[in-house]
């Protein structure tokens, strides 16, 4: 008798699926950049995190209404540290020691946001916690604490009613400005356990709860099980980093082709693989940069691009 080492399923194909005309927002947890970037890889065109990543509801929903509003953020908005100008709607990657760098890259990101979600075709939501921090002084809830004395922050579990509430507020005022758009929803499968083992079981299943409850009431909005592919089909250890938390590239990989065969169409794998093969040769790094090989390689790269686009203007080319 065959013995079954794994749980493996077959997932039913997304009812709208992405080709290389679709214009995809994806904001979230890490997971979603992991995403994302395979995307980019494929030549799609994408803008994920114009806040940075985010793991909680509340911090997607400010997210989202920022871009739509296009907020003007001022530097009595900001906390300083003593080092460095922070954000607390924001992810680190905007800290900076002047203030004025904070919020040029802050309504940079939110002008580009706006505009994306105005044409998107997909918006993608990748939900990590529910676990939300509030400032005291500033009675707000936080995307992030950026290390600040703990005292100033009161931390709570949201249910799975106020998760709901604010998954069903994103997907209004979304489809206020862009009817047409699908929504994607993902439950990110990085544990937390800095919470607690039992409260990141307890957390993860209150966003599930939500999730699905929206999907049930919303038209033309989805799940896709990043979650349990790894917690039940990559059931191992050996799939996470040294962390034990975050999964391994192998394991992003996996759920990837995953994504990839239940939501992009058939049709767009030729050329995925197409641009795949020119953002190979855009990261070669030579020992030689000035050497005459080096030079006719790149040459010939430009070439295959320039004959790309022309043939396939709806194709994204990622220069570093």
């Amino acid at each position: 008798m065959e013995i079954k080492l794994r749980t493996d399923w077959t997932l039913e194909p997304g009812h709208r699926q992405i080709d290389h005309r679709s214009k995809i927002l994806l904001i979230g947890s890490c997971f979603s950049e992991h995403i994302s970037g395979q995307l980019k890889f494929s030549g799609f065109d994408v803008f994920e995190n114009p806040h940075g990543i985010l793991f909680q509801p509340l911090a997607i929903e400010r997210a989202v209404s920022d871009c739509l509003i296009q907020t003007r953020y001022k530097k009595e908005d900001l906390v300083f540290n003593g080092e460095v100008w922070t954000s607390l709607n924001h992810h680190g990657r905007f800290n900076h020691s002047d203030p004025e760098v904070v919020l040029d890259s802050i309504h940079s990101n939110i002008r580009k946001g706006h505009s994306f979600l105005n044409s998107a075709t997909h918006l993608v939501l990748t939900l990590g916690t529910s676990w939300v921090y509030k400032h005291r002084d500033r009675n707000a809830y936080v995307a992030n604490c950026h290390k600040n004395p703990q005292e100033e922050f009161e931390k709570t579990l949201l249910s799975p009613e106020e998760i709901l509430t604010s998954l069903e507020r994103i997907v209004s005022q979304v489809r206020e400005v862009n009817p047409s758009i699908a929504v994607l929803l993902t439950v990110s499968p990085v544990r937390h356990i800095k919470d607690g083992i039992v409260e990141n079981t307890r957390s993860k299943a209150r966003l599930h709860e939500a999730v699905h409850q929206l999907v049930a009431r919303q038209e033309d909005t989805s799940y896709f099980p990043a979650y349990e592919i790894m917690m039940d089909d990559l059931r191992d250890y050996r799939f996470y980093k040294s962390d034990l938390i975050h999964p391994t590239e192998t394991a992003v990989e996996y759920i990837w082709n995953k994504f990839a065969r239940t939501w992009i169409k058939p049709s767009a794998f030729p050329l995925m693989k197409e641009v795949q093969s020119i953002h190979r040769a855009l990261e070669h790094r030579p020992i030689q940069v000035e050497s005459k090989e080096h030079q006719t390689f790149r040459e010939k790269t430009e070439k295959q691009i320039q004959e790309l686009e022309e043939k396939h203007p709806e194709v994204k080319i990622y220069r570093r």
